[in-house]
């Protein structure tokens, strides 16, 4: 975790993080060529079901926060900056201080980085269960630091990110309940990117609330 949107509409602020979870409001380049694009149920159905394991789970072993770009700042200061809806000032070593965030966990505003955590939102716990135990440590840290996908890192409360720690949807979900579509949309669209798999527990609560969701149609471009 990383301890480290002012009141622009709040309604305008969660708007963003929920377009994320589908499609980047901006024109993007032309997708790489094993880009797919489907309904969120039909990629949940294409996940791998099988028994999760956590033996010789450390967090050690996804190497983070990276500095992968040498630009000075590593990946949890990136998303800070990224994520601010007031800009933090940044000064040493890319050291941040004031700003403010948008929690889309709780529906509520952050002030300073000190409250605020950058959310795997597969966490590294879930993805080593699913399959990242027989990763490279290369991959492993690829993972932890995946700038590559919107939806695979963002700012949060300290406090409700903490309040999850590393369970799957079937033990956890956002408190804010108009986020937990798209959290569960987002959950899917990572484990596909990094060819996941999912338990039935899993399966069975990722079904349960999508079934109250619209079937949004979710672009994915494979990580590995």
């Amino acid at each position: 975790m990383c301890l480290a949107r002012t009141t622009v509409a709040a309604a305008a602020v969660l708007a963003a993080f929920l377009a994320s979870t589908t499609a980047h409001a901006a024109p993007a380049p032309a997708a790489p060529l094993n880009t797919v694009t489907l309904p969120v149920q039909d990629a949940l159905a294409q996940l791998p079901v099988r028994s999760e394991d956590r033996t010789g789970y450390e967090r050690t072993k996804f190497e983070h926060w990276v500095d992968a770009d040498k630009g000075g700042c590593n990946t949890c200061a990136e998303v800070l900056e990224a994520e601010a809806v007031v800009a933090p000032e940044q000064g040493v070593s890319c050291r941040l201080s004031g700003g403010a965030w948008f929690s889309p966990y709780d529906d509520r505003f952050i002030q300073e980085p000190g409250g605020v955590d950058i959310d795997h939102l597969v966490p590294l716990a879930e993805a080593w269960d699913s399959g990242a135990f027989d990763w490279s440590a290369q991959e492993r840290e690829a993972y932890a630091n995946d700038l590559g996908d919107e939806r695979a890192l963002f700012a949060v409360s300290a406090a409700s990110n903490r309040s999850g720690a590393a369970p799957a949807p079937s033990a956890w979900l956002p408190p804010a309940v108009g986020c937990r579509c798209h959290y569960v949309t987002g959950w899917v669209a990572t484990q596909m990117r990094w060819a996941l798999s999912v338990d039935t527990h899993e399966q069975a609560a990722i079904t349960e609330v999508l079934g109250h969701c619209p079937n949004v149609t979710v672009t994915i471009t494979p990580a590995r």
